[in-house]
C-alpha cells in the first residue's frame, strides 16, 4: 500500500514518515508549500510541484494555522480516493479557537467560561465583569503563541490599547489555577497513548514546551482519557493533540492541536509516538481499503440487479486449459487467496466453496 505525509517537513513530520516507512510498501513525504489546488476547468485538481498528485492509499496531512484553507480544500478534494485520518473540516475548526469552542462546546465537552469580543470596547466591557487574573486569545495561534496574561482591570486595559491597532477579535477565558501546569495528552484513533504534565518556566504562565515548559510522563484517569478523546472526535480527527487543565471538578479542555509536536512527550514518556500514528494509519488503511472492496461488490451486484445467491449468466474465459473466473463471481463469492478451498466437479457442473474444519 502506497502513503503520503503532507507536511511542513518539521522534525515530528519526520519521524512521523520514517515510522510509516515500517508499514507501508511506499511513502512519499511531500512539502505542503509545494502543493497548488487548481479550481481551474470542470474539476478540481491537486497539484504537486505543479503536477497532479499521485492516488494514495492513505494521506495524512499537517501543518500549522497559517496553512488551514489549503489543507481543508486538499483533504476535501483527496478523500475520495484515499483514507484521510482528519476530516477537512477540522483544519479550519481546529486551528480557530473560537470555532474549537463552538464545537467543544456543542459536544458537552469541559471547557473554561469564554467570551468573544469583536472590538476593544466591547472587549472591556466583558473584562469589567471577568474575575481576575485572566487569560485574553487571538483565534489562531500554535505553540503558546497569541496568549496574554492579565492580573488586573488595568493591566488587561492596556494590552488592549496596545494591540488595537490589530483589529482582530479577542477571546477572554477564565483563568484556571493549576500552579501554572497543564497536560498534553496524544489522541491516536480512541485512545490516549502518551500524556505529559508541563509545568510553566517560572518566568511564565504558558505551560507549552515551545514557550519554555518542562515535560514529564503522567499517567491520566479513565475519565481524563475520555474527555481527551471526545474533544478529538468532536473536531473530526483521528490523531491531535489534547491541551487540559486540570481542576477540582474534573479536567477542562483548553485547545485542540491538529499538528502536536513530538519531540517534548517522545523525551518524557519515552514512548514512541510517532510510531504509534504510523501503526493507527496503516490499520485503519487496511480497514478501509477492505471495506471498499465490499462495498463496491455490493455496489456491482446492485447496479447488474444481482440478489445474493441468484444465478449468473456468463461465458468462461479459458486461459489454456484452465478456467478463469469472471471477476464479478470472484468479487460476490469473497474468496481470499490466502483460503483453502473446497472444489468439487462432474460433467457440466464446478462447485467451489470454502474450506471449513468441522
Amino acid at each position: 500500500m502506497k502513503a503520503a505525509l503532507i507536511s511542513l517537513e518539521s522534525k515530528s513530520s519526520q519521524w512521523t514518515g520514517e515510522a510509516m516507512k515500517k508499514y507501508f510498501h511506499r511513502v512519499d513525504e511531500l512539502n505542503l508549500k509545494e502543493i497548488e489546488i487548481n479550481f481551474s476547468g470542470k474539476n478540481s485538481e491537486v497539484l504537486y510541484e505543479g503536477k497532479p498528485i499521485e492516488k494514495y492509499d492513505c494521506i495524512f496531512a499537517k501543518g500549522s494555522f497559517r496553512y488551514a484553507p489549503l489543507l481543508r480544500s486538499l483533504t476535501s478534494l483527496l478523500k475520495v480516493k484515499s483514507y484521510l485520518p482528519i476530516v477537512a473540516s477540522a483544519f479550519t475548526i481546529g486551528h480557530d479557537k473560537l470555532l474549537t469552542q463552538l464545537k467543544l462546546q456543542q459536544k458537552n465537552i469541559p471547557m473554561p467560561r469564554t467570551y468573544l469580543s469583536a472590538t476593544i470596547d466591547a472587549a472591556k466591557k466583558i473584562l469589567e465583569k471577568t474575575n481576575y487574573p485572566t487569560i485574553m486569545k487571538f483565534p489562531q495561534g500554535t505553540q503558546g503563541k497569541g496568549i496574554m496574561f492579565a492580573d488586573s482591570y488595568a493591566s488587561a486595559s492596556s494590552m488592549l490599547d496596545a494591540l488595537s491597532a490589530l483589529n482582530q477579535p479577542f477571546l477572554i477565558q477564565e483563568y484556571v489555577e493549576t500552579g501554572g501546569t497543564d497536560i498534553r495528552a496524544i489522541v491516536v484513533g480512541d485512545k490516549v497513548v502518551a500524556s505529559m504534565k508541563r509545568k510553566a518556566d517560572i518566568k511564565e504562565v504558558r505551560a507549552n514546551v515551545h514557550a519554555g515548559g518542562i515535560g514529564e510522563a503522567t499517567q491520566l484517569d479513565s475519565y481524563t482519557k475520555k474527555v481527551a478523546v471526545d474533544a478529538a472526535k468532536a473536531i473530526g480527527a483521528e490523531i491531535c493533540g489534547v491541551d487540559m487543565l486540570e481542576t477540582p471538578k474534573g479536567p477542562v479542555v483548553i485547545e485542540v492541536n491538529m499538528s502536536p509536536g513530538l519531540q517534548g512527550i517522545t523525551e518524557a514518556t519515552k514512548i514512541d509516538v510517532a510510531d504509534k500514528i504510523a501503526k493507527h494509519l496503516y490499520k485503519r488503511t487496511v480497514e478501509e481499503t477492505e471495506e471498499e472492496k465490499v462495498n463496491g461488490a455490493a455496489k456491482i451486484m446492485k447496479d447488474l440487479e444481482i440478489e445474493k445467491g441468484k444465478e449468473i449468466i456468463s461465458s468462461l474465459d479459458f486461459r489454456g486449459t484452465r478456467i478463469l473466473l469472471p471477476e464479478i463471481i470472484t468479487k460476490v463469492a469473497k474468496f481470499n487467496e490466502n483460503e483453502d478451498v473446497e472444489i468439487s466437479a462432474e460433467e457440466d457442473k464446478i462447485v467451489i466453496k470454502k474450506f471449513k474444519v468441522s
